[in-house]
Formats: C-alpha cells, sequence, structure tokens
C-alpha cells in the first residue's frame, strides 16, 4: 500500500497527490477532442473527474477526436451521394457550391455532436 504525504497549510493537511502526465497531452487536442473535453468538465462531473484521476482524460477525449472525424469523413461522402450537386456548378456558380457543402457539413456536425460529444 502506497504511503500518503500530507502538507500543512495553516491548521490543515492536504494530501500531497499527483496526478501523471496527462495535462500536458490535452493540449495536443483538437476540436471534437477540445469540445467533448468541455463538455465533461461542465456538464458531466463525475465522469469528468473520474476519467482525470485514473488518467484517461487524454485517452478518452483523443479515442472521441478519432471517432469523430472519421464518422464526419464517411457522412460527409456519404451526404454527398445522398445530395448531390453538379461539379460542373464548382466552375459555373461557386457560391452555390459552397452553400451546399457548408450546408451538408453543418447537418453532418451536428449528428456527430448529438451521438459522440454530447452524449
Amino acid at each position: 500500500m502506497t504511503e500518503i504525504t500530507y502538507t500543512q497549510v495553516g491548521d490543515y493537511l492536504i494530501p500531497n497527490i499527483i496526478i501523471a502526465g496527462d495535462e500536458a497531452n490535452l493540449s495536443a487536442l483538437t476540436r471534437w477532442g477540445i469540445m467533448r473535453l468541455n463538455y465533461l468538465k461542465n456538464y458531466r462531473r463525475v465522469v469528468y473527474n473520474e476519467l482525470r484521476l485514473s488518467d484517461k482524460l487524454f485517452s478518452h477525449c483523443h479515442e472521441i477526436e478519432e471517432q469523430a472525424k472519421e464518422r464526419m469523413e464517411f457522412m460527409m461522402e456519404q451526404a454527398v451521394k445522398v445530395n448531390p450537386i453538379l461539379e460542373d456548378l464548382k466552375n459555373t456558380d461557386s457560391l452555390a457550391w459552397v452553400s451546399h457543402m457548408n450546408a451538408l457539413k453543418s447537418q453532418v456536425e451536428e449528428t456527430i455532436k448529438a451521438e459522440l460529444i454530447y452524449e
């Protein structure tokens, strides 16, 4: 059994708890991982604290990030197949093409947020 050491601060003894280097890895997360981290921190405090204390917070957020990236790529391909737009529209009316692609991307992102990030 590990001996717990304490630091005296005024009249209180505070345990010296050291969490492994997971904190440094959190800066390597990108959009989806950061969204998941913030969601856990703000709305799922118990899960956040469990993951943090067990040193699995980064790996959890990184796993969600990778799943979100893969799903985004797959779902965008499917969305373009279901809602096709003419490729020559890129040259003739590029704003309409960009608008269509942005609408598809927004729909896919909302689905990913609902299924992965905010679950």
